[in-house]
């Protein structure tokens, strides 16, 4: 028998979409050298959970409606996954390839060796990287869940420990760029496309938070107050890191968001924060009822808002640019919301004629007619 549907899970996954875009949205705008650096940093900073919290709530799906108990059927649960991820993730990497090659008039895109380099690294366009990784994640799902089992505070408290470490050393002393062997480089240049542990810590908790979701209901409603202070103050850590590299360091704005970013110690806190925060005050409705529909619709066409927006980043950018417009703060917050319009409602638009030819929904976001009870 399922478990009760959580609107939590949608939300947060709607959210996490206005977030990743507006992290795509804030590299634009640093192409303007004299960037608002507040703005970048609402833009780059204040999102950076977007990514890692998608890890969160993917694994708590997976382990919510899962007994522990029972034997795991990895050969049921990787075809159901391929038929979600992995096909859309073709689709829209074979997409992203023809068009840019249309585009720029690019033909050395199509060669087998580029192809295979794109297809296995997720380099077709700059956001599908996250379906290889998801893709990695659902592969070596056995592992997650002996360790879900086995977790306690005390285990978890260790991961943490790992991931900070992990990423640390990944993120700051780790230089493959001296490397010259051309396939080692390429591995460890793109190992945010593909290494899983980057993201360990946070998909384990999803996993168990879920496993044992009467105690985290019990923990998020004898420690609201707690959250909410942990969250403002993870957050407040992240951007006190990235003024304090433009200010006392002297980093430009592109600098500091490539160093404060999610993978950094307070990065980590704060997608921690994020997570339990956005799970709270959406488990128990801490904000206007007339928001739920909203909150709905967004996480419903989050997936192919996600796989689309940057087509709309493409050509608006490339009309700025024809038009010689340069990116101001007030551009880049229209810009931020224009993308997003498009992007949502060519998603509504598809997830309709995909209601009236199943094979638009199966190919672009896994989603696939339900069974008529017999």
């Amino acid at each position: 028998m399922r478990k009760p549907r959580l609107a939590a899970i949608e939300y947060i996954r709607g959210i996490s979409m206005l977030g990743v875009i507006g992290i795509h949205v804030g590299s634009q705008y640093l192409s303007n050298a004299a960037a608002n650096i507040h703005l970048v940093a609402l833009f780059e900073i204040a999102s950076r959970f977007s990514v890692p919290i998608f890890f969160f709530i993917s694994a708590f799906g997976l382990f919510y409606n899962m007994d522990l108990r029972e034997r795991f059927d990895y050969k049921s649960f990787m075809q159901r996954r391929f038929k979600t991820v992995l096909i859309p993730y073709l689709v829209w990497s074979s997409f992203y390839i023809a068009h840019y090659t249309a585009l720029f008039h690019d033909n050395s895109l199509l060669n087998l060796k580029s192809l295979a380099f794109k297809f296995f690294f997720g380099d077709a366009s700059y956001q599908l990287y996250f379906l290889v990784i998801l893709l990695w994640f659902y592969l070596l799902m056995p592992l997650w869940i002996a360790m879900v089992r086995r977790a306690n505070a005390k285990s978890l408290a260790m991961l943490l420990v790992f991931q900070l470490a992990f990423d640390y050393v990944s993120s700051y002393l780790l230089n493959p760029y001296g490397i010259q062997q051309p396939l080692l480089k390429a591995l460890l240049v793109y190992r945010l496309n593909y290494w899983v542990l980057h993201y360990v810590f946070i998909f384990v908790l999803g996993g168990w938070l879920a496993v044992h979701m009467e105690e985290f209901h019990a923990f998020m409603q004898r420690r609201r107050l707690g959250i909410c202070l942990f969250f403002w103050g993870s957050l407040a850590a992240l951007l006190g890191y990235y003024y304090h590299l433009i200010f006392q360091t002297g980093y430009t704005p592109i600098e500091a968001v490539n160093t404060a970013h999610q993978l950094s110690p307070a990065g980590i806190f704060y997608t921690i924060g994020a997570s339990l925060f956005f799970f709270t005050i959406f488990t128990y409705q801490r904000f206007p009822q007339w928001l739920n529909p909203i909150l709905s619709a967004l996480g419903r066409h989050s997936y192919f808002a996600y796989l689309v927006h940057p087509v709309a980043i493409t050509y608006i950018t490339l009309f700025m640019q024809a038009k010689g417009i340069i990116m101001t703060a007030p551009l880049a917050i229209g810009f931020y919301c224009l993308i997003t319009l498009l992007a949502v409602g060519a998603a509504a638009i598809f997830r309709r004629l995909g209601d009236a030819v199943p094979l638009i929904n199966i190919l672009t976001i896994g989603v696939y007619p339900k069974r008529k009870k017999t």
